[in-house]
């Protein structure tokens, strides 16, 4: 069941859809140096992800 309003631009995710939909039923974000805040979008990343085979 694809996540409404969630779009992703990585179009080599497993979860990825036309329209650049998120696939996945739920999504997990985390930051990049671990401290559980971010101030700005390029600190975090999304644990989600999973590439295409």
């Amino acid at each position: 069941m694809a996540l409404s309003n969630v779009k992703c631009g990585v179009s080599n995710c497993r979860y990825w859809e036309s329209g650049q939909r998120c696939n996945a039923s739920a999504i997990e974000v985390h930051t990049d140096n671990g401290s559980g805040q971010a101030n700005q979008s390029r600190e975090t990343n999304c644990k989600t992800f999973e590439t295409t085979r």
